[in-house]
């Protein structure tokens, strides 16, 4: 059994390896609280800002004691 090998137009490796340098790059000089901020602020403000916000609502409906 032979495998032909796909033609890739989006490499998640390579994708992933390039926004953890920019990632890097930005917090490498930051302080412990400042880089806490900083990944709070991504969460509220970045393009996955909506899911997020939905999901931490999920959660917090989830995490209410049953009256």
């Amino acid at each position: 059994m032979s495998l032909t090998k796909a033609e890739k137009s989006f490499d998640c490796l390579e994708f992933k390896d390039r926004v953890q340098e920019k990632i890097y790059t930005e917090i490498r000089d930051l302080t412990h609280e400042e880089e806490i901020e900083y990944f709070e602020r991504s969460a509220r403000t970045g393009p996955l800002a909506h899911w997020w916000k939905k999901v931490r609502g999920a959660s917090a409906k989830r995490s209410r004691p049953i009256e």
